[in-house]
């Protein structure tokens, strides 16, 4: 008998923030053809919404996702969703890739355990990732005769470097989450039980930040990174120079006054 479809991925509102769950803890989260469609589905609606402004995204049981479901893609073929035989493009209801560039808020993954593979490049889809000290991260792409076709193999090396992407990548070898935060793949590893409510108060802080705004900023760091730095300078003036001209004086400084509050109760 095969899953509901419904409960392959659970999604809670909480005022601004979405909590997505992958929930096939039996299969480890693997990412079969109806979960990459309901995760597509879901990105791509709260992406066209104002109403949540962040987006958490973690597993249940005890992996973030085991990657591509082998067993599902030996039985359909791995070129499914990925991409047909005759071209590069990903079939559009399953793009996961597509949909989270395209996704104007930004994505935190809270990496609860494993990330392998098709799982680590969905977890590369995300702008901010912290993990538990459960979390283990390993691209065994080429010990199962594959390669990379989610952009794990041009976003790696840009997060960690080219030599330990490569470390990574050549052996399948596991990192643990202490390394994967020294190396700058994560932000911060938590205990197990603190992962999701501090990457629940992480996207509500972000989520505060007006809508435009929010929207503008993730913009242009996305988007200068695909620039050479020159270029992204550039862009960087131009854009900023058109958000602050339509700032008040009014405005700044009550933004001045919200900012110093903030500050001294963060400080407090």
């Amino acid at each position: 008998m095969s899953e509901p479809t419904e409960q392959m991925l659970l999604v809670e509102r909480d005022g601004a923030v979405a909590i997505l769950t992958l929930n096939r803890p039996k299969q480890l989260n693997a990412l079969s053809v109806a979960l990459r469609v309901d995760i597509v589905r879901t990105i791509r609606e709260l992406s066209a919404g104002n109403d949540v402004r962040a987006i958490v995204l973690t597993g249940s049981g005890r992996a973030f996702s085991a990657g591509v479901d082998l067993k599902e893609a030996g039985q359909k073929g791995f070129s499914l969703g990925v991409g047909d035989k005759k071209s590069a493009e990903p079939a559009p209801d399953m793009d996961l890739a597509s949909a989270f560039a395209a996704c104007p808020w930004p994505v935190i993954g809270a990496i609860n355990g494993f990330a392998i593979t098709g799982g680590f490049e969905l977890a590369l889809m995300c702008d901010v990732l912290l993990a538990s000290t459960e979390a283990k991260f390993a691209d065994t792409h080429s010990r199962v005769g594959l390669m990379p076709v989610w952009g794990l193999s041009q976003k790696l090396p840009r997060i960690i470097g080219a030599s330990r992407a490569k470390e990574l990548s050549l052996t399948g070898n596991y990192l643990e989450a202490a390394t994967a935060e020294r190396w700058g793949l994560v932000n911060r590893v938590l205990p197990a039980e603190d992962l999701l409510p501090a990457a629940r108060k992480l996207a509500h802080e972000m989520a505060s930040v007006e809508g435009g705004l929010l929207k503008r900023m993730k913009a242009v760091i996305d988007d200068g990174l695909a620039l050479p730095l020159p270029e992204a300078l550039k862009m960087e003036i131009v854009r900023g120079s058109a958000n602050n001209a339509a700032i008040t004086p009014d405005a700044a400084e009550e933004s001045r006054k919200a900012a110093m509050a903030r500050g001294r109760e963060q400080a407090s």
